[in-house]
């Protein structure tokens, strides 16, 4: 019988029908399980499914039974895929599922730093409208985004989302090319206009050697046109501690991120020192997370074992 490990379990969440593979199977779930637990917890495993535990070389020697992980996300960096192929497992990642979510949680951001709404909502919490002595006031600027420039960087499924609602809202959009690289074609803006001529900057690419701290203090420098920032992507595409000393310096007007170079953040980053700013907003990488799109996840996980199961695996990466 298949013997089916899931390392993480809280990492789903509530609410989500955890439908299982339709052929017989031992199923075993863990709600956390640290690197070190996992050769004890999946030893005798035929799959595993992770979201964010840890499986290198060294796990993978131990597990002798292994033919499969399955991971519940998108980003595969946590598994060793090179190492799982020369052993023959199968990896199978999700994708598509967060086509939504990730691009409302985006714009929740742009909206909430573009007018400003932290910023007055303490105003009021503190009393300022109540001694201002007229029916509003004016503490923080209000900009509206029909016209500005929305500079996208990552054109996939979810960067394209991204793209339509800025159309539907009259802004000007832009795929940013990447960084030092030319002739990419006419869907590109140069990636030096975008850092100049930007409103909006927003990330969607993915973490990789190219594209870590791909944002840095030559790109704060070059951004005429003080935008705000949003990182729904990956946490450690922008330089941190250069972004804070560029909100400091009044290069850009704003921060709104959902990811973080270490998750959860360690407590020497920078940008744990500005949070009590207005226009700084850090959510706790929860724009992946909504209902729908965890069930449509889940779902996505569970067919994949299910086609593993029966010679025909799917999304199989590396």
């Amino acid at each position: 019988m298949t013997k089916i490990v899931f390392l993480d379990r809280e990492t789903i969440g509530p609410g989500v029908i955890l439908n299982r593979p339709q052929t017989d199977h031992e199923w075993v779930e863990y709600q956390a399980t640290a690197e070190a637990q996992v050769l004890e917890r999946a030893k005798d495993a035929d799959m595993i499914i992770t979201n964010k535990v840890p499986i290198g070389e060294t796990t993978l020697a131990g597990l002798p039974n292994l033919k499969m992980i399955a991971i519940a996300a998108t980003g595969y960096d946590v598994v060793d895929v090179a190492a799982c192929s020369n052993r023959g497992i199968i990896v199978s990642n999700v994708r598509g599922y967060a086509i939504n979510t990730v691009p409302e949680h985006a714009f929740a951001l742009i909206f909430a730093l573009q007018r400003n709404i932290v910023g007055y909502r303490q105003d009021v919490i503190d009393g300022a409208w109540q001694k201002s002595g007229q029916f509003c006031f004016f503490t923080h600027p209000i900009r509206d985004l029909s016209g500005a420039r929305l500079g996208i960087l990552g054109e996939g499924v979810i960067g394209q989302s991204v793209a339509r609602i800025g159309r539907a809202l009259g802004m000007d959009v832009v795929f940013a090319s990447h960084k030092g690289v030319e002739g990419l074609g006419p869907l590109y803006t140069p990636w030096d206009e975008v850092m100049e001529t930007s409103d909006v900057l927003t990330l969607h690419a993915p973490l990789m050697p190219a594209t870590r701290n791909m944002i840095s203090t030559p790109e704060f420098e070059a951004m005429k046109r003080k935008p705000i920032i949003i990182n729904t992507s990956r946490g450690g595409l922008v330089d941190e501690a250069a972004m804070v000393d560029a909100l400091d310096r009044g290069l850009i007007s704003g921060i709104g991120f959902d990811v973080l170079t270490s998750e959860p953040p360690q407590p020497d980053n920078p940008i744990l020192q500005i949070l009590d700013r207005p226009n700084v907003i850090v959510t706790p990488h929860v724009a992946w997370a909504s209902t729908e799109a965890r069930q449509t996840l889940w779902d996505q996980v569970a067919h994949h074992i299910d086609n593993f199961l029966t010679g025909q695996p799917s999304n199989v990466v590396g």
